[in-house]
């Protein structure tokens, strides 16, 4: 009770320190509070709710719907480990979500007794393990680098699993040992294939509503002038653009900010992805309409209760760390730009591949735009090494990640997970880059999936 009073006294005090030592006469800082406000905004305009909230409500849903005793039979500490890793790491194709959206899914598991290894697996494999991303980045970044990623996300999965379990196997004894000790479960209200349903309609509502493309687009702006780039993000009065082709004094890579009243409209390049970014909404309101009426159906009233208080305890969880990371990371990538993080990851030398992985591993990526985020840093310079590194650590780890899994599976747990990815993301760097030679980079300057 004192550790949890320490921490609140901790959190205060480090808020007091900022709010009195911050500068907020430096241009560059209060440059950097501006941001991370406009990065908090799209994060609530474009995540929260199509991501976030369902992502809530399935952690909730697991905890209610499946039984404690079917999660440890699969993905238990003495569950058979090549179906659990493997069923783990499957969970990255069907879910193709951010860092942040994989948390509620992965504490609702981890909750309900599923081994650190399978659920470590399950937490990387999330976010990782996208193929909609891994195309994206070979057609973007190059066939080579988006093979390797796509061999070394898969690969990852097991290895982060595995080197967990390994680390924390007499935690996971402890588990094995007071499940034994558990009463029978009771006889489940539903049949199996019936929760399985309805936690699959609730998955297929976040996949089709946090859908997002971030592809080719021509902006035509009101004066009759066009830039050509992706759009990154889109906040309440501003979108921002990364640039492919130069435009008034902006290198292709860079990133434009451009204000709604100087857009004129939006042209996107045309693809299949994109043909399902449009009718996203129609999908994932086939997928409501099921699970409201498999609910109405299925579930008890107070079962429905129960998964309702359920996902209000992940909500107050999760989302204020997610926030206060999400904010944290606009301020500090600010202060950050590309160019001098390309400065120093120019080979690919162990320090370069280190600070590939820490930056993807600190930074918070939405879904896909990792790819042309790390194409503007190799515009500046990025070795394909780091590269690399900076794919395989930041779809899995951000700063609001790190914060939520230390209060789910506290700081010691935290830290070897994401020191794993970061040594394991760093040597996968260091032996691609190696491959490489030491030629100039290339990158391919169109974008999007066709």
């Amino acid at each position: 009770m004192m550790g949890k009073q320490w921490k609140i006294f901790a959190a205060l005090l480090g808020i007091f320190v900022v709010a009195y030592f911050l500068p907020l006469g430096n241009p560059k800082v209060e440059a950097a509070v501006l941001e991370a406000f406009k990065l908090l905004q799209w994060y609530a305009r474009n995540h929260t709710l199509a991501c976030v909230v369902p992502a809530l409500f399935i952690a909730g849903g697991i905890i209610t719907f499946l039984s404690q005793a079917s999660v440890m039979r699969y993905l238990g500490p003495k569950s058979n480990k090549l179906a659990a890793y493997s069923v783990a790491s499957v969970a990255g194709v069907v879910l193709a979500v951010c860092s942040c959206s994989v948390l509620p899914m992965f504490a609702g598991i981890y909750n309900l007794g599923a081994g650190l290894g399978p659920a470590s697996a399950f937490l990387y494999s999330g976010p990782a393990i996208n193929v909609l991303a891994i195309f994206l980045t070979a057609r973007v970044l190059g066939f080579d680098i988006g093979l390797w990623r796509a061999i070394g996300a898969i690969g990852f999965a097991f290895v982060v699993g595995l080197g967990m379990a390994g680390i924390f196997r007499r935690g996971e004894r402890q588990k094995v040992a007071a499940a034994a000790a558990m009463p029978e479960p009771e006889v489940p209200v539903r049949r199996g294939w019936q929760s399985a349903l309805l936690l699959a309609a609730m998955v297929a509502f976040l996949v089709f509503s946090d859908w997002f493309n971030p592809g080719d687009a021509v902006v035509r702006r009101v004066d009759g002038s066009e830039v050509r780039g992706v759009v990154l993000q889109e906040m309440h009065d501003e979108v921002m653009i990364q640039v492919q082709e130069s435009v008034e004094g902006i290198r292709a890579g860079e990133r434009l900010t451009l204000s709604k009243s100087e857009i004129a409209e939006i042209i996107e390049a045309k693809s299949w992805v994109m043909e399902v970014h449009h009718v996203r909404w129609y999908l994932a309101g086939l997928m409501f309409l099921a699970v409201a009426v498999m609910t109405w159906r299925w579930v008890e009233r107070d079962e429905f209760k129960q998964w309702m208080h359920s996902t209000w305890d992940f909500t107050k969880l999760l989302v204020p760390l997610l926030f206060g990371g999400v904010f944290v990371v606009g301020f500090i990538s600010a202060l950050l730009p590309d160019k001098q993080i390309a400065q120093l990851v120019g080979d690919n030398s162990l320090s370069a591949n280190l600070i590939g992985s820490v930056v993807g591993a600190l930074f918070y990526f939405a879904t896909l735009t990792e790819v042309p985020i790390t194409q503007a840093l190799m515009e500046h310079g990025m070795a394909k090494g780091p590269a690399l590194a900076l794919l395989l650590a930041g779809p899995a780890l951000s700063l609001p990640n790190m914060l939520v899994l230390i209060k789910v599976m506290g700081a010691k747990k935290t830290a070897a997970f994401c020191a794993i990815i970061v040594v394991v993301a760093t040597t996968v760097g260091m032996i691609y880059g190696a491959t490489q030679g030491a030629g100039p980079n290339f990158v391919a300057t169109s974008g999007g999936l066709s």
